[in-house]
């Protein structure tokens, strides 16, 4: 793994004890210039997350907590009349930012989800007429609950597929849930975190993303997989050409930052369960998903058969 990314996994697991694969997967959506869903009960280190990949990456961070009566304006801002000015003057809403933490986005209803995934798919807002860009970059990590609880409103599969990722935390392990009890809240010391990457540096990787080479027979497995999706009547969907694109793009960007030129199997069989789950499979995260995609990873032959 390149040494700055490398250096940044490792400081991020310093406060996010335990979950460094889920880590990496975070940072690996960053890069591949994605959006990420993050699906867990409450208090699993979601925030965490992403407050400590803004400050490692040098992105300016805003938080929004989704409530069931916030409004679009709420999120992209609003223009107010100014009567010294005798005009109307525009207030930014917190979306203007470079990581954006949309908290429990489901449980606000779907008009203010809508004003949020508008912005994530066109990287600007459009306001009293006027259009106005979003800094560079711009990451969402939009967290959600458990669709059993209360007081929910799920996104629905279309606005599901404009999240490049979707993960879920799970419960610390032993050895890490004990280095937590000892230490205390790890979020005290997130401000005390090294910064590692810029602005300027992640656009520079992302370019150099690009650059990474895909063999024919890493297309041929790639559509296998794509294939098989469609063709298996347990999966909810079969997935889409945008949805095969993230996949290997998601690819590249894993290849990138394990120091390979070319997307080789694994990069696309480490990230197909958070990038593929959520465009296959009904909304929901359980066993039966993940055991599904297992099978899916062990059934589908890497080398073409005859």
């Amino acid at each position: 793994m390149r040494t700055s990314i490398r250096e940044a996994v490792d400081e991020v697991a310093r406060v996010l004890l335990g979950k460094e694969e889920q880590i990496k997967l975070a940072l690996a959506c960053l890069l591949a210039d994605g959006h990420l869903l993050i699906e867990d009960l409450p208090g699993m280190g979601k925030t965490t997350l992403a407050h400590a990949l803004a400050q490692v990456a040098g992105l300016r961070y805003q938080r929004v907590q989704f409530t069931s009566d916030m409004l679009p304006a709420d999120i992209v801002g609003v223009s107010i009349f100014d009567a010294a000015a005798n005009g109307f003057s525009f207030h930014p809403g917190p979306v203007f930012t470079q990581v954006l933490l949309a908290d429990e986005i489901n449980r606000t209803t779907p008009k203010t989800q809508s004003a949020l995934l508008e912005a994530m798919e066109e990287q600007q807002v459009t306001i009293d007429g006027e259009t106005r860009q979003l800094p560079e970059p711009f990451f969402v990590i939009a967290t959600q609950n458990p669709q059993s609880q209360m007081g929910t409103f799920p996104l629905p599969e279309s606005q599901l597929d404009r999240f490049l990722m979707r993960l879920s935390l799970g419960y610390p392990d032993a050895a890490a849930e004990r280095e937590l009890f000892k230490g205390g809240d790890s979020r005290r010391h997130i401000g005390d975190l090294k910064i590692l990457l810029s602005p300027e540096s992640l656009a520079q990787i992302k370019t150099e993303i690009e650059q990474i080479a895909t063999s024919d027979h890493l297309i041929s497995y790639l559509q296998r997989l794509v294939h098989a999706t469609r063709h298996d009547t347990r999966f909810s969907f079969g997935l889409s050409p945008r949805g095969a694109l993230a996949l290997l793009h998601a690819a590249k960007a894993w290849a990138y930052m394990h120091s390979r030129a070319y997307v080789a199997p694994e990069d696309i069989q480490a990230v197909l369960p958070s990038v593929v789950s959520h465009r296959v499979l009904s909304p929901g995260i359980g066993s039966a998903a993940d055991s599904l995609i297992d099978e899916l990873l062990q059934t589908v032959d890497v080398l073409a058969t005859s």
